[in-house]
């Protein structure tokens, strides 16, 4: 079924490749039901919904691409669904889902035409780049900001926390624990982190207490499942941030399937007869419209399968085995409740400074001014305006502004149009 001999692999290393694929990115569970507690979902509910979207997702991608990727609730649209939608924008949750539904459904559509080989080819590398370094920035900025390092400032805006606090102590601590870690290339580096910081929460600070109990039952999802409202996000004010869900997804799955291919000589065709390609792209869409209903934000496809590749997965087998991993995240709710924020919120500042990393892709040595401008505003507005929707925007009217002023007609084609536009509307919808 999974063509194992074809791929040079065996069950035994798929085995091992769907285990560290399941502990360098088990982290997301407890994450991501942090992150929708605080846009007001039930923590318990989330803890549920995101295992089961993981285990479905990454079940579904391993059986129909039959490739080694791993899915789950993405990390960057989850913080920009609570803080820039339902505590920015007072958006009610189940409007937000709808959202999501909408999007999933379009990025289904379009996974069945050649939409995604347009848009691979329209939007210039170097922008693609910079949206993810602006999204890295901006959920870097949530971390600090959650753990008390940058607090507000009526002089400033924002400035430096107050480090005698022990709790800000233990966030900052746990950011250099979980680059450290991860620099070191151990595997489960994030929640090896968490479960350290974790420790030396409940060991020293007398407000933080060991979980009770570490297994239970696993809570029901009943208070988010189908509670999205699709009619309300319907609405021509909410049609940039649909888009902006939709485009970043996009973006965040074809760079995934970009880098985790490279390594495991997976979608090297980029031709609509890439069938591994497009059927990895389908499931991810799909995934997105299951996870609506099941109450959680965008799923996407996971950079962390890199590490189930290097360990030598070759097949969806791996998936499998990751899928199978996740369903004892199901049981442990006890445990991720007990994890203190400081001890989870450096998570958010760790994967913000590898998803900044893509700045060292971009070629700034030929870089001209146009793409030099989007690039800044994109990686300078998400944080600063906590919005993802006003980055991606302000970067394509930039960048086709300075096209056109200068008559460089042939940089800008129909996508690329066609995505400024629509950015143009965020602008005049804000007015």
């Amino acid at each position: 079924m999974f063509h194992l001999k074809e791929h040079n692999t065996n069950v035994k290393t798929e085995f091992m490749a769907g285990l560290t694929t399941f502990l360098t990115m088990m982290y997301i569970v407890p994450v991501n039901g942090f992150i929708l507690a605080d846009a007001g979902l039930p923590m318990g509910a989330v803890v549920t919904a995101t295992a089961l979207i993981t285990i479905l997702a990454t079940l579904f991608s391993g059986l129909w691409g039959n490739t080694p990727i791993a899915m789950s609730v993405g990390m960057g649209l989850n913080a920009y669904f609570a803080y820039g939608l339902v505590l920015g924008m007072k958006i009610p949750w189940q409007t937000a889902l709808g959202i999501v539904f909408i999007s999933g459904i379009i990025f289904v559509v379009l996974s069945f035409t050649k939409f995604r080989v347009w848009i691979m080819t329209s939007i210039p590398m170097d922008l693609r780049r910079s949206i993810s370094a602006g999204i890295g920035a901006f959920i870097a900025f949530i971390g600090l900001k959650e753990m008390h390092i940058i607090v507000a400032d009526k002089a400033t805006f924002v400035t430096l926390g107050h480090f005698s606090d022990p709790h800000v102590l233990l966030g900052a601590f746990g950011i250099i624990l979980a680059l450290t870690l991860y620099a070191y290339k151990i595997r489960g580096a994030f929640i090896l982190s968490v479960l350290i910081s974790s420790i030396i929460g409940w060991s020293l600070l007398p407000d933080l207490k060991f979980p009770e109990h570490i297994f239970s039952m696993p809570a029901s999802i009943s208070p988010i499942f189908l509670h999205l409202d699709i009619m309300s996000a319907l609405t021509l004010s909410l049609a940039p941030v649909i888009v902006t869900f939709l485009i970043t997804d996009m973006f965040d799955t074809l760079g995934t399937l970009t880098a985790v291919g490279a390594r495991a000589n997976l979608f090297q065709e980029g031709t609509k007869e890439d069938k591994a390609l497009e059927k990895t792209l389908e499931a991810d869409a799909a995934a997105t419209v299951a996870g609506s209903l099941l109450g959680v934000s965008t799923t996407t496809s996971f950079i962390e399968s890199a590490s189930g590749v290097e360990a030598g997965g070759r097949t969806g087998l791996t998936a499998l085995f990751t899928a199978l991993f996740f369903v004892g995240t199901l049981f442990l709710l006890p445990l991720f409740k007990a994890i203190p924020e400081p001890a989870i919120l450096p998570i958010l500042v760790a994967v913000g400074v590898l998803m900044f990393m893509e700045l060292g892709r971009m070629n700034f040595k030929d870089m001209d001014i146009a793409t030099a401008a989007a690039a800044f505003f994109s990686i300078l507005l998400m944080p600063l305006t906590f919005s993802i929707t006003n980055g991606l925007a302000a970067a394509f009217v930039t960048y086709t502004a300075i096209k056109l002023a200068k008559g460089e007609f042939k940089d800008l084609n129909l996508g690329v149009i066609v995505i400024s536009i629509i950015s143009l509307i965020v602008f005049i919808v804000h007015a």
